[in-house]
């Protein structure tokens, strides 16, 4: 889904406890939402994710604003209930009003009606687009409010997804409610977000033979599991561990063996810094910090020619690299020419990001954004 701001693991505790040292109850890969983006999906496909991975249930995209209707969402729900699993959805907010949001739960409850999402499932907004970050948070309450109260109005059961970083700052969630996206990039080893209904923990996730990178969440409540009925039985749990464990190989992360001294420094950056996802790189590019931001790290290494200083996160830890004897940080020259592609209509993330050879996370990055921001024909992304 759709993260303003979207690495654990999957169900396998004893790759947890050997890797991560994690609860062994976090992570499970309880649920997967789709979209558009992710193309068409078999009934093959999600019985796949079911027998060999422990998927119970599937949240689709069913609506955006008040005038978007996703092209994958009548197929979607048919074959996940082909698959005979539990099938929700969830609607894209726009709105910025109370009347929006009336209007935008209308749109979204007909067009699920119209697709096949059965009395019962939950029908979720999405809150992280602009339109919610320019509200305060009282306004965001209430626009949210009004739009669950008219969802029930269909026959749905509502509830609110969010990233951790907007949940409690940017609108209200509260315990025992609440779908809430957090992607730590070095865990932490609890369970996160016990106290809501769910937590997606990754945006990469893989399956057997489904292409691409999945969404993920753990459930900590049956509230996307209650009032359907469901035939979810895995075919062998051992080998779900052991698939889980496969498919998401590349989620595992090793503590670094080199040594890591205690560093308490602050740098205000003269240039753009790229931060990456660990000590190297080759690694991921989580941002570009802009100049002028001051970044407070708690570790430094010598590591791969570079010496890199450690930068405490929200969500885990980002990596600046650092020349072998100086405070001088990697930097993107700002004189640097930039090579734009142009959004066109029928584009998305994943096919823009193709064509250039980059990960849909980077090209999102460099341009400020997530995968799951929406972007509009017309706009120029940086590709280079």
């Amino acid at each position: 889904m759709k993260l303003k701001n979207k690495l654990l693991l999957t169900g396998a505790a004893t790759m947890a406890a050997l890797f991560l040292g994690l609860n062994a109850n976090a992570a499970r890969m309880d649920m997967v939402d789709v979209s558009n983006n992710n193309g068409y999906m078999s009934t093959a496909e999600y019985v796949s994710m079911r027998n060999e991975f422990g998927v119970k249930a599937v949240t689709v995209k069913i609506s955006e604003g008040g005038t978007y209707k996703d092209p994958y969402a009548v197929s979607n729900i048919a074959n996940v209930q082909a698959a005979g699993m539990y099938i929700n959805g969830y609607h894209f907010a726009r709105y910025a009003t109370k009347a929006q949001a009336i209007a935008e739960a209308d749109f979204a409850g007909k067009t699920a009606k119209a697709a096949g999402l059965p009395v019962g499932a939950v029908l979720a907004t999405d809150v992280e687009a602009e339109e919610q970050n320019n509200q305060s948070k009282s306004t965001n309450d209430r626009n949210n409010a009004a739009f669950m109260k008219e969802i029930e109005k269909f026959g749905y059961r509502a509830d609110i997804y969010t990233s951790g970083s907007w949940a409690n700052s940017k609108m209200t969630i509260k315990g025992k409610t609440g779908w809430i996206a957090a992607y730590p990039y070095v865990v932490s080893g609890k369970n996160w977000y016990s106290t809501n209904h769910a937590w997606q923990w990754s945006s990469t996730a893989k399956f057997r033979i489904s292409y691409g990178g999945f969404d993920v969440s753990q459930l900590n409540s049956n509230y996307y599991t209650a009032g359907q009925k469901s035939t979810v039985k895995p075919t062998n749990k051992d080998a779900v561990k052991a698939n889980n464990r496969k498919a998401n190989k590349n989620i595992y992360k090793l503590s670094n063996s080199a040594k890591w001294v205690k560093e308490s420094k602050t740098y205000t950056l003269k240039t753009a810094v790229k931060l990456h996802t660990s000590a190297s790189t080759a690694s991921n590019v989580i941002a570009i910090l802009p100049a002028g931001t001051t970044v407070k790290t708690d570790r430094a290494i010598i590591q791969g020619g570079y010496r890199w200083v450690r930068q405490p996160r929200f969500y885990g830890y980002g990596y600046l690299a650092t020349g072998p004897a100086s405070n001088t940080l990697e930097y993107v020259k700002s004189g640097t020419t930039h090579t734009y592609y142009t959004v066109k209509s029928g584009d998305s993330w994943w096919t823009i990001a193709q064509r250039n050879g980059l990960s849909m996370t980077t090209l999102a990055s460099q341009n400020g954004k997530t995968i799951y921001t929406t972007i509009y024909p017309g706009q120029r992304l940086v590709v280079r």
